[in-house]
């Protein structure tokens, strides 16, 4: 978009459609600040793999009253639409980004101007019991106020639909064109206050038995496990401690500096426990008291990162594949073990993740469906199949469902389930770590690794459209000496057999991903980050390990190599 064509979309915002303070705020940036006028006008903000997330401030590009309020206006057009002559109801819920309690109160106002039910919680509340009252409240959709990880300047806005699921096709391509035909001076922001009812400790309640019940397994006692937990000043704090208790654990150290939820995270450089520096104060903490886990989550509660003791006691952050291929085991053995396995169940996992988390599931006779990246494709597929029983499914991000009571990404239930994995370990004279070193001798040392390339503003959109270009036209034919033997590109649909020049069809959804796989099975994939201003290069790597003795030594080779192909990508 050129500057004359962003110049009038920002004076349109001078109107009197737009309250005095937008007016301001724009016509600042007019005069002062065209860099920031041109990102926050050159384009509109749209849904991506976790909803609207963005800057706030104004303009079509950033959240604020008037993008969020014509988002929830199309919604509203559209479940008006769809559920004729019956009361639509919706859930809302918000972290503790600055300025979420409002704007979760606005977006109630929009549904309410337009005649539907709304349930808000009365307080911040994590995004797996916003996914759980969607279908506990028997509502047709659900938002919440979040941007999850994001820094202190963001907030997003994610959607669901009637079964807790973030909205998936053909639901999101429906809700996108109303929101797109749509003009400014369309919503309705008059609230009918009537329609508005504030929820609380009911839900509460009945989420914490859910969580419970989905994540515990037969265990003695939970006497012997230490715990160390922390929020990172996010809304985990509301659910964790209470759903560890009434599990039956006692020794829960809670991080008290990072305790109260925050939305400047002024403990951390991110709150994203993804990354070995926030979870800094937590590992501290295990030191002190000598626990035999971590747990941190993500502000909205959907992403965990888990740390254990290694074989040499040393606390070590596990990556979101290990964890999620220690839990997916657990999770059938623990079906088998019930005598609940029939073949008609699966486990879901995404086109990045680690391939072990299929081996696994197949050697027990249990289906594995990869989809998309996002846990809406995961959702969407416990409603594609509904023949089938969904056992559990995660993917690399740090993100796993355990049940399909919730709907999503789901760290309270997740945590729960880490803890009671390694106090049965730990009974048994294991331990996590050690339980995922015995999968790696039976199904091979996998090692993954991710690198997030961040490429801000309009620039940054086009030099990382530029890259998926590039990698498109002049596609990877070796990688670290080995010939690469299938390209996968899921924007077009096509497997093709670099070797052969054979082409499959690829039956998923269009996305803009491409995945490099070579003869010997190391893999390659890139992903523009459909919420971030990022381009992601996800790796992974396998060898067979004969002894567990022998996993440090292993571990090192596999580290090597991606080493070397980084280098070879010049990332």
């Amino acid at each position: 978009m050129n500057k004359e064509i962003i110049l009038d979309t920002a004076k349109q915002w001078l109107s009197d459609t737009f309250d005095t303070n937008t007016q301001k705020e724009v016509q600042e940036l007019i005069a002062n600040n065209p860099e920031v006028l041109a990102d926050s006008f050159y384009k509109n903000m749209e849904f991506g793999t976790g909803g609207m997330r963005g800057l706030m401030g104004a303009g079509t590009n950033r959240i604020n009253k008037y993008t969020l309020g014509k988002a929830t206006q199309g919604l509203s057009n559209y479940l008006i639409s769809n559920f004729s002559g019956k009361q639509c109801k919706v859930v809302i819920a918000y972290d503790c980004r600055h300025n979420s309690d409002t704007l979760s109160k606005l977006v109630a106002d929009v549904l309410t101007a337009n005649g539907i039910k709304v349930y808000l919680f009365e307080a911040l509340r994590t995004t797996p019991e916003l996914s759980f009252a969607v279908k506990h409240l028997d509502c047709d959709a659900g938002i919440v106020l979040t941007a999850s990880h994001n820094p202190p300047e963001y907030n997003g806005y994610k959607v669901y639909w009637k079964d807790g699921g973030q909205i998936a096709p053909p639901h999101d391509g429906g809700i996108i064109a109303e929101v797109n035909q749509l003009d400014f001076e369309e919503i309705k922001f008059n609230a009918n206050p009537d329609l508005l009812e504030y929820i609380g400790e009911k839900v509460d309640d009945a989420f914490t038995d859910a969580s419970v019940a989905s994540g515990s397994l037969a265990l003695s006692t939970r006497d012997d496990l230490t715990i160390v937990f922390t929020s990172l000043h996010g809304t985990s704090i509301t659910a964790m401690p209470q759903t560890l208790e009434k599990a039956g654990y006692k020794n829960v150290h809670i991080v008290e500096e990072q305790r109260k939820p925050n939305g400047d995270f002024p403990t951390v450089s991110s709150p994203n426990p993804e990354e070995p520096a926030a979870l800094k104060m937590a590992t501290e903490l295990a030191e002190k008291v000598q626990a035999d886990i971590v747990i941190g989550t993500d502000p909205d509660s959907d992403r965990l990162g888990i740390a254990v003791r290694d074989l040499n006691g040393h606390i070590q952050l596990l990556n979101g594949n290990q964890t999620m291929v220690v839990m997916t085991d657990f999770l059938i053995k623990k079906w088998k073990k019930e005598e609940q396995l029939n073949g008609n169940q699966f486990v879901g996992t995404t086109i990045v993740s680690t391939e072990m988390v299929s081996k696994i599931a197949h050697s027990y006779g249990v289906d594995s469906k990869i989809c998309l990246t996002g846990f809406k494709w995961i959702a969407k597929m416990i409603v594609d199949y509904p023949e089938l029983e969904f056992i559990g499914g995660g993917e690399e991000s740090f993100g796993y469902m355990v049940g399909d009571f919730v709907r999503d990404k789901d760290a309270i239930t997740a945590s729960l389930l880490a803890c009671e994995i390694a106090t049965y370990a730990k009974s048994q004279g294991s331990s996590f770590y050690e339980e995922l070193l015995k999968l790696y001798t039976e199904h091979g040392f996998y090692k993954e690794h991710l690198i997030s390339i961040t490429k801000k503003g309009m620039d940054g959109a086009a030099q990382i459209k530029q890259m998926m270009i590039d990698l498109r036209t002049s596609p990877m034919t070796e990688i670290d000496g080995e010939k690469v033997k299938y390209a996968f590109d899921y924007e077009s649909s096509v497997r093709k057999n670099l070797l052969t020049g054979e082409e499959t069809a690829i039956n998923l959804p269009k996305s803009n991903v491409l995945i490099f796989l070579t003869e010997n099975g190391t893999r390659i994939a890139a992903r523009p980050s459909g919420t971030e201003p990022k381009i992601k290069f996800y790796f992974s790597t396998n060898t067979p390990l004969d002894k567990i003795e022998n996993a440090a030594a292993t571990e090192n080779i596999l580290d090597r190599k991606i080493e070397r192909i980084i280098k070879e990508l010049s990332l």
